[in-house]
């Protein structure tokens, strides 16, 4: 419509000096020019004939027409060109936004959450959005491939989220390392704190290198937290207690775990500690070479087996802490060395006593008797009247004799004992070989007569062999010790 209303308004025109230009065919007379002065006098202009004027008009309108057919040839041109030009501008803006759009979509699909690497991403966009507002046509808006821009700049972000990855997982990963060294350190520490020999101290220090070489070698985190020292520290350990055993001089030890002490032979100890598996299980134990002492218990009789019990026999001790807790074992070895009877077991008492008679006697008689009676019954009454003589001579001898004798004796054998050492009995000697053996010479009489002589709450003095260890425990609970004999 634009370029029909142009067309129109030009034909207008033209008509409009065409009726101009046969108003004016006859041109007007120009103005009468003052000859200007010259130094040569020009031969004066022949007259034009009306036919050359008529030409010149004639020329003069095409020339006219022609220049305006010109201009409204370039205005139309011009109207064509503005509106060629903004339809051309039109779809270009259009294209435009349609490829920001595009742009717009693609970025926007795709979550960049990692805000360290969205630099790149920033740039590829940036990049592909001045290009497009740089374009110039259609066609070059067409060319710009804003998929590739955005494949580049996700594989840019994945790229560089890949990186971040890895170094933050290779720094959590050398953080891992560092506190596995760190803990194979401190499990390694008490160890080497030990005295130990050049060779297990060789062989501790090359283990824990070759720990430490692992966790250096080691690619991921799986892999360090994979490597485990305890069975190291198992086996070493192990050496570091048979090292131990085997430098006690004595054919056993003592072995204490929680509080609990026994006493074994170096390959029981060896077997006990060779059956743990587990490192810090096997730290809970104690090895003390055994060194014997003696101690003196006074004990009830029936405290110590009814007092049964002789030097050398080997015993077992039991206590419990009150009333309320079971007896535990306390000694599981030591030997009875002396046992001494009280001294009321040596104070005898003895009485005895015998009598002997004898009698004779001898009776010799001879009798010479005479007698008369009379008896009267007048009325019923009865009256006697008699006259009787008697003689007896009589003779008799008897003889009796008798002796008696008893006595009573009460014997201290205590002071007896006492009187020997001092060289105050004659005889002392026959007296000692007499008392040798006393106190079992009663006990055996009680086995073999079933009968009980000494009291169960008869208390002997007991001498016993125990390892020093144990002393503390005996002594702690002596008022409440039972001591075992353990039977072959």
């Amino acid at each position: 419509m634009v370029v029909l209303n142009v067309a129109e308004d030009i034909e207008a025109k033209i008509r409009r000096l065409r009726e101009l230009g046969k108003v004016s065919a006859e041109p007007p007379t120009p103005p009468a020019k003052t000859p200007a002065a010259s130094p040569k006098r020009k031969p004066p202009k022949r007259p034009r004939s009306l036919s050359t004027i008529r030409e010149k008009e004639r020329r003069k309108r095409i020339l006219i027409g022609a220049s305006i057919l010109i201009i409204v040839i370039l205005i139309i041109s011009v109207g064509v060109y503005a509106y060629i030009q903004n339809k051309a501008a039109s779809e270009l803006k259009s294209a435009r936004e349609q490829k920001l759009k595009e742009v717009a979509s693609y970025f926007n699909s795709y979550n960049f959450t990692n805000a360290n690497c969205t630099r790149e991403v920033n740039a590829y966009k940036a990049q592909v959005v001045n290009k497009i507002l740089q374009a110039k046509s259609v066609d070059e808006l067409s060319s710009i491939n804003v998929k590739a821009y955005f494949d580049k700049a996700v594989q840019v972000y994945e790229q560089c989220v890949a990186k971040q990855k890895e170094e933050e997982y290779q720094k959590l990963l050398n953080q891992t390392k560092k506190e596995k060294l760190s803990q194979i350190e401190l499990a390694f520490q008490p160890l080497l704190s030990m005295p130990l020999p050049d060779s297990l101290k060789a062989k501790v220090v090359a283990s824990l290198k070759s720990l430490e070489d692992q966790v250096q070698r080691a690619k991921t985190i799986e892999e360090v937290k994979a490597i485990n020292p305890d069975p190291y520290l198992l086996s070493l350990w192990r050496d570091y207690y048979y090292y131990k055993i085997d430098s006690i001089s004595s054919p056993d030890v003592i072995l204490e775990k929680d509080g609990v002490k026994k006493l074994v032979s170096k390959t029981e100890a060896k077997t006990l500690l060779g059956s743990v598996m587990d490192y810090r299980e096997l730290l809970k134990y104690k090895v003390y070479p055994v060194q014997y002492v003696e101690i003196a218990l006074v004990l009830p009789r029936d405290h110590i087996a009814g007092g049964f019990i002789k030097p050398g026999d080997k015993i077992v001790f039991f206590a419990r802490n009150d009333t309320k807790t079971p007896y535990r074992e306390i000694v599981n070895q030591g030997y009875v060395e002396l046992v001494l009877l009280p001294t009321t077991a040596g104070q005898i008492s003895a009485s005895e006593s015998q009598s002997q008679s004898s009698s004779s006697s001898t009776t010799s008689s001879s009798t010479y008797s005479e007698s008369s009676s009379a008896n009267y019954n007048p009325g019923g009454m009865t009256y006697s009247n008699g006259t009787s003589y008697s003689d007896t001579y009589s003779n008799s001898q008897s003889t009796s004799q008798s002796s008696s004798a008893s006595y009573t004796y009460t014997v201290n054998l205590a002071e007896i004992l006492k009187a020997i050492a001092a060289g105050k009995i004659q005889a002392s000697d026959e007296a000692k070989e007499a008392l040798e053996n006393y106190g079992w010479k009663v006990l055996g009489l009680e086995e073999s007569s079933d009968m009980l002589v000494l009291s169960p709450n008869t208390e002997f003095l007991v001498i016993v062999k125990v390892p020093s260890i144990f002393v503390p425990d005996i002594l702690t609970n002596q008022k409440d010790l039972y001591v075992a004999r353990v039977s072959t």
